[in-house]
């Protein structure tokens, strides 16, 4: 059977949100950072950065490694108090979130030109909550997904296919938005095509080494970004 035609084909933006849409990234640096710090095991914020966006058991057990902590026990005391401390240091700051250039714009504009908008992270509900207050843009948004979602978040793509299911459309017919190299990486293993945004702080090198096809100074010119480019999203095959 033919495809249907490109000017009615459904197609979706999955779209992460801590560092893309809302403002958070260095606030997680630097409350993972405390968190692990009162915990016992001090690591430089450089290495904390490089994680951020990571799931989150995976990025403690990392900084641990690099911390130096070796003892299997104090291994798994020190994770456990790291995330508990992590998600009250995380609340405590949420009053300092802000969005970032161009979030509601993109939110509004993608749905506005048809596509099916995705929320997608793998946050917590509880900071999810806030960054979807803090948008206030439900009314543009066909589905969510968060942490209760999945047991393990990017860079595996398992939030990502649960993306797709919930937009109803097929790979090819997405494009992921995203400012850590984790967006890219798990949406290149379902071959979604992935857009990058630089208010994560990450290089630009890095950010096309982990698969973004195109990269956005922040969401606001996202939208310019979607206008330009063909109907159907085709990702490189993963490798």
């Amino acid at each position: 059977m033919a495809d249907p035609d490109s000017r009615t084909r459904r197609r979706a933006l999955l779209l992460d949100v801590d560092g893309t849409l809302v403002d958070s990234t260095y606030v997680h640096v630097s409350t993972w950072h405390r968190a692990l710090d009162e915990a016992g095991a001090t690591v430089p914020h450089v290495e904390v950065h490089r994680r951020v966006g990571k799931d989150g058991a995976t990025l403690v057990a990392e900084l641990l490694e690099v911390a130096g902590i070796d003892d299997q026990a104090a291994r798994d005391h020190i994770a456990s108090r790291t995330k508990e401390l992590h998600s009250h240091y995380y609340a405590e700051a949420a009053n300092s979130l802000r969005l970032l250039p161009g979030a509601r714009e993109l939110v509004r504009g993608a749905h506005q030109r048809g596509w099916t908008t995705v929320l997608a992270t793998s946050a917590p509900p509880s900071e999810f909550g806030e960054a979807r207050e803090l948008l206030d843009v439900d009314e543009f948004v066909d589905a969510v997904t968060t942490g209760e979602d999945v047991d393990q978040a990017k860079p595996d793509p398992t939030i990502v296919g649960i993306a797709l299911d919930r937009a109803g459309v097929d790979a090819t017919d997405a494009i992921m938005v995203g400012d850590a190299t984790w967006d890219a990486i798990a949406a290149t293993k379902l071959g979604v095509r992935s857009i990058a945004v630089r208010t994560g702080g990450i290089g630009d090198d890095e950010l096309r080494a982990a698969g973004f096809s195109d990269i956005a100074d922040d969401a606001a010119a996202v939208l310019e970004l979607l206008d330009r480019l063909p109907a159907r999203c085709e990702s490189r095959p993963s490798g």
